[in-house]
């Protein structure tokens, strides 16, 4: 056996293993053997048929498995004498292969990038205060109660914190909307909903309830909105002005319950001030979470940018479309239709691509430090997993365990994803840290 490799990029060879007609023909041999044995032929013992005759029988199914046989030792000869370290196999060429002669198979092959890891020790991180504020808990107490409210009838002019209910029907330029977007009714004519005046949240229409304090049941104005520059909801009214010609209906009144021992009994507390230690430390735990979050993203981005190399084009490719595919379903189930994403495929592929290269590099990075390190995953962190995935799907931990056995990949997937979380850990572990203030 011969072998040569042939460099088609940074991180793909190509590998050109060359057999001899005897090596072929021993391969070609065992198969007819294993063949003999399994065969039952009338008038012949198992074991006993002539190879003629297995030839004869089973010409075709004997030809497929030698081709396959002679491929499969060309793959495992030619990566055990290249010592290439193969992430995927892209291509083979297995040539003309026949009993009495020498073949040729090519294995096209992305391989391990090489490159020199630079020092992950001290990497910088910045953190957020977590102690929260007075003011942060006042708004939790006060959120907590404006959930468990009462909304009556105001026979007043409507006030920030009320409800409107409304009808409203809209026109671009003169033009109903219904006529610009006809399967997004909801924006266009409405004989009844409901708008909070002045919410922190924005209602379905941008701007609406912004506009209604001071009207009263019976009003009727003509709001004009305008909708962002990117409005995945109906691309068809990005970046457009509408006017909304609204008439109100009923206005209700926002009724906060008294803090009394009925809504701390509620809220499993026994006054306010154990109220406020729980969301105290609800809130903490909150932003020590944030902070890990961040630390592992800045970790990252710090051990990412200290070193450059190509990486493997067949896991940009995967990556790609895990990232595609989150995307797409993260958006649909906020309500953008699938005609979007056909309509700016190009950019989409495009910012899918870029992120999926960054991510790829870093998991590189980090697979070579879990392998200084000496990083593995015990039967410890698969519990864990198992644990979690369970409380998360609401599933039996017995069930992900099963299915765990069977699916081998899924299981390289989860040990592989485990090594990536220990190896941030311990950059974290060894990143220096300073807390700032938030941003206003």
């Amino acid at each position: 056996m011969n072998i040569e490799i042939k460099d088609v990029s940074e991180t793909r060879k190509s590998l050109v293993i060359s057999l001899d007609q005897a090596e072929v023909s021993a391969e070609h041999q065992a198969t007819v053997a294993e063949f003999a044995k399994m065969a039952k032929l009338p008038g012949f013992r198992p074991g006993k048929v002539p190879p003629a005759l297995i030839l004869k029988h089973y010409g075709k199914e004997i030809t497929e498995e030698f081709k396959q046989k002679v491929v499969s030792k060309a793959y495992r000869n030619g990566l055990e004498e290249s010592k290439l370290e193969v992430i995927s196999l892209t291509n083979v060429e297995p040539g003309e292969i026949a009993a009495d002669k020498p073949a040729t198979v090519t294995l096209t092959l992305d391989v391990r990038p090489t490159f020199t890891l630079p020092d992950y020790n001290g990497l910088a991180t910045e953190i957020l205060p977590v102690e929260p504020t007075a003011a942060e808990v006042d708004q939790v107490v006060e959120g907590m109660r404006a959930e468990r409210a009462d909304f009556k009838v105001a026979e007043r002019a409507a006030a920030k914190g009320d409800y409107v209910k409304l009808a409203y029907e809209g026109t671009v330029d003169g033009k109903s909307i219904l006529e610009i977007a006809p399967d997004k009714q909801i924006y266009s004519k409405v004989p009844q909903t409901w708008e909070e005046v002045e919410g922190e949240q924005e209602g379905l229409i941008p701007g609406l309830g912004k506009q209604l304090a001071g009207l009263k049941a019976g009003d009727k104005k003509d709001v004009t909105v305008t909708f962002p520059a990117e409005f995945a909801a109906v691309p068809a009214l990005a970046g457009k002005s509408a006017v909304y010609a609204v008439e109100v209906q009923e206005i209700r009144e926002r009724i906060l319950p008294p803090m009394d021992d009925e809504f701390f009994k509620a809220q499993q507390v026994e006054n306010l001030e154990g109220l406020k230690a729980k969301i105290t430390n609800g809130l903490k735990a909150r932003k020590e979470q944030g902070n890990r979050q961040a630390q592992r993203r800045q970790v990252s981005e710090a051990i990412s940018s200290k070193v450059d190399f190509s990486v493997p084009d067949s896991m940009v490719d995967g990556e790609t479309q895990n990232v595609l595919r989150n995307f797409i379903e993260e958006n649909m189930r906020r309500g953008v239709p699938q005609e979007q994403f056909e309509k700016d495929k190009k950019e989409l592929f495009e910012s899918a691509k870029k992120a999926a290269i960054t991510r790829v590099k870093t998991q590189l990075i980090l697979a070579k430090i879990a392998e200084q390190e000496k990083i593995s995953v015990t039967e410890q962190d698969i519990d864990g997993y198992i644990y979690r995935e369970a409380m998360m799907n609401n599933a039996r931990p017995d069930k992900l365990v099963k299915d765990l056995t069977k699916d081998r990949e899924r299981l390289r997937a989860v040990q592989q994803s485990i090594i990536f979380d220990k190896a941030l850990d311990l950059l974290v572990s060894k990143a220096t840290v300073k807390t700032v203030e938030p941003k206003s």
